[in-house]
């Protein structure tokens, strides 16, 4: 088993915990549903009616978090993609949500459609690195009221692995679960094997919950539908300018955020999620591809192995604005980091220009990245066999494992072979045509697309989604 690196101590993270807890006692929340308000009166909870701000006794959060559980279930169109944290470790994901993407002819930035979330989707589900396609961009093509129509409707109808977003409003929620619906077969089926793991953030940081998200996490914890909610605070902005400050809040924001859905449904699954950053206080800038943002990955799942759930986020981003050297060091740097540190699960698939551009070929880049970081967490593989005693014997001095049958049943499986690093010497590069990764990734991305799409949906199923939702996007996938 893989141990991990920690920056703290066991009791330091006790500390840590000791902080949150104070803070949610003494600062409390501002809660602006009315609703969750009432859950959190009804449960021991302070709650100020003029001012929304709630405070949890230390003895509340103790109570409800027993009811976490360690594991949580991302659920694909078919069981075979299936996967579940901490188990199936590391699990790479896409980023989300961006509103633009490089276009992959002209290579200039335009904003992404429908049109562009089907081939990403049908790109992902191809892709081995990749476990679980979170909707990369939205949909500037969609109607008023339908954009989660317009990305969730692409996505499924694409990609056998699970998907997984989030929505603005409960009309547009209640839209998706009716899709849901459509492709299991029935309510009944969806309810019993749900397709759609939703996703959000219901906590403002610094300390404050929304409306119309946090609206969407009861009723989704009520009707027991997977959901989890990532914490996003922004150190020297909504945050301390400390990394441990940043932490102690960030953690009683995922503490009050979880607590309110055990108390809706206990033993509820959950994912201890974040995309924890510092700013650059230079220009005030967002910096998602700072080392800290892997540093602060680290000091969560710590705090994820106290409380025993299941951790990750989004890691592994870059500020970049092209494919280049500082996109690759800045996410792997910090992917890097957040493994050693424990981290379950990565968002950090195909974005630049922090998390508002996706680019084909940094998703494909990205995808050996991923399948890197599964072979760092294979590890040595410690057994007497794999020591090779015999066979060292065997080939004694001087002698060449190159032709041992031992060498060729293991040349696929000890080594990563990846597709886009280039191996070979440098005259067969210039051979080649000198080409970089980013065009090797490209290249990768053609090949993909423009063959057939063994994820599309069937056409009795989809015909009885496009009656219901009249208009609604083509969603076909691949390039001609």
């Amino acid at each position: 088993m893989m141990k991990y690196t920690a920056f703290l101590s066991t009791e330091e993270v006790e500390k840590v915990h000791d902080a949150s807890l104070e803070i949610l006692e003494n600062i409390g929340v501002q809660v602006h549903l009315e609703k969750a308000r009432d859950i959190f009166a009804k449960h021991g909870c302070k709650v100020d009616k003029k001012s929304k701000v709630v405070k949890l006794p230390r003895k509340v959060v103790e109570l409800y978090r027993q009811a976490f559980v360690p594991h949580f279930t991302f659920r694909g169109r078919v069981p075979h993609f299936d996967r579940t944290i901490p188990d199936d470790r590391p699990l790479i994901v896409t980023a989300s949500s961006a509103p633009n993407l490089i276009d992959p002819v002209s290579g200039e930035e335009r904003r992404a459609t429908s049109d562009d979330i089907a081939d990403i989707a049908f790109l992902i589900n191809e892709l081995p690195g990749y476990d679980v396609f979170s909707i990369s961009t939205l949909a500037d093509d969609a109607p008023k009221g339908q954009l989660s129509l317009w990305r969730f409707y692409p996505a499924l109808k694409n990609c056998l692995k699970p998907v997984r977003s989030n929505t603005p409003n409960m009309k547009e929620l209640l839209q998706v679960l009716e899709l849901g619906a459509l492709i299991a077969g029935s309510e009944d089926a969806y309810q019993e094997r749900p397709l759609i793991t939703h996703h959000c953030c219901p906590v403002v940081s610094p300390l404050t919950m929304d409306t119309a998200i946090t609206e969407q996490l009861i009723y989704l914890t009520e009707k027991n539908l997977p959901v989890y909610c990532t914490i996003a605070p922004n150190g020297g902005m909504t945050s301390p300018m400390t990394l441990l400050g940043t932490l102690a809040l960030g953690n009683a924001e995922f503490l009050v955020a979880s607590v309110l859905m055990q108390m809706v449904r206990p033993e509820t699954p959950l994912v201890y999620a974040v995309l924890s950053t510092v700013a650059d206080m230079r220009k005030g800038n967002y910096a998602p591809g700072g080392i800290e943002t892997g540093i602060m990955q680290m000091g969560h799942c710590q705090m994820a192995r106290f409380y025993d759930v299941p951790c990750g986020g989004y890691i592994g981003l870059t500020n970049a604005h092209l494919d280049d050297v500082q996109s690759g060091y800045e996410t792997g740097m910090s992917a890097t980091s957040a493994l050693l540190g424990g981290a379950d699960m990565f968002n950090m698939g195909g974005l630049l220009s922090s998390l508002l551009t996706f680019d084909f070929g940094k998703a494909v880049i990205d995808n050996e990245i991923g399948l890197m970081l599964k072979r760092i967490n294979r590890g040595l593989e410690f057994s007497t066999e794999n020591l090779s005693l015999e066979l060292i014997s065997k080939v004694g001095n001087g002698g060449s494992y190159m032709d041992q049958a031992d060498t060729f049943n293991r040349m696929r499986t000890t080594a990563l072979l990846p597709s886009i690093a280039f191996r070979d010497v440098r005259t067969a590069w210039e051979d080649k045509g000198k080409s970089d990764a980013h065009s090797r990734a490209l290249t990768e991305a053609t090949k993909i697309l423009t063959r057939d799409n063994p994820a599309v949906l069937l056409p009795q199923v989809d015909a009885k989604i496009r009656a219901r939702f009249k208009g609604l996007t083509a969603g076909n996938a691949g390039w001609s």
